[in-house]
C-alpha cells in the first residue's frame, strides 16, 4: 500500500507525548519521550516488538469525540492521553495515511504506518471515562524505523513509503 501521492510533504506537529506504566489506562502527557527503533517510547506499557510499537491520534479526532452526540458520557471531559495514544498529533490527518507510509517526527526520529484502527477491550477504564473509544476508527499504529527524541511542538512529515 503506502502514502498517497497528496499526502507526500504534509506536515503537523505533536500536541502531546503520552506514557502509562499500565495497559488499559489513559496515558499521561509527558512533554517529551524517546522513540526505540524496533519498540516504541521507552518505559511504554504498550513498547514492544510488532506492528503496534507505537499509537497515534489526532488532537482533532479527540475534539470531535468530546463534542459527539453519540458519546455516552456527555459531560466527559476527554484530552490527550486519554485514548492510550502515545502520540498526539495536531494538523496532519493520520488517520487518512495508508499501512507502509514513513513520518519523520522531529529531528530524527521516523515511523512507519503498521496499523489503522484497533480492536477494543469490552469496556475498558478509556471506555468508562469517555463514554466510547475513537481508536478503533481513528487510532493509528506505528513501528519505530529510526529511534529519537520526541518533544511537543516537534514537527512531523510524510516522506513516503520507500517506494
Amino acid at each position: 500500500m503506502g502514502y498517497t501521492e497528496e499526502a507526500k510533504g504534509k506536515k503537523g506537529r505533536i500536541f502531546s507525548v503520552n506514557f502509562s506504566g499500565k495497559k488499559g489506562v489513559s496515558k499521561e502527557a509527558v512533554g517529551k519521550g524517546m522513540l526505540i527503533e524496533g519498540f516504541g517510547l521507552e518505559g511504554d506499557a504498550h513498547s514492544g516488538p510488532g506492528l503496534r510499537q507505537v499509537s497515534l491520534l489526532a488532537a482533532e479526532s479527540i475534539k470531535k469525540q468530546a463534542g459527539c452526540p453519540t458519546a455516552k458520557k456527555k459531560d466527559a471531559a476527554v484530552g490527550p492521553g486519554d485514548f492510550a495514544e502515545n502520540i498526539t498529533t495536531e494538523g496532519l490527518n493520520i488517520a487518512q495515511l495508508n499501512i507502509g507510509t514513513k513520518v519523520k517526527i522531529g529531528r530524527e526520529a521516523i515511523i512507519e504506518i503498521s496499523k489503522i484502527g484497533k480492536e477494543c477491550h469490552k469496556y475498558c477504564a478509556i471506555y468508562e471515562k469517555a463514554g466510547g473509544c475513537i481508536m478503533p476508527r481513528e487510532g493509528v499504529f506505528a513501528k519505530v524505523i529510526k529511534g529519537g527524541e520526541i518533544t511537543v511542538g516537534d514537527e512531523m512529515e510524510v516522506l513516503g513509503d520507500g517506494k
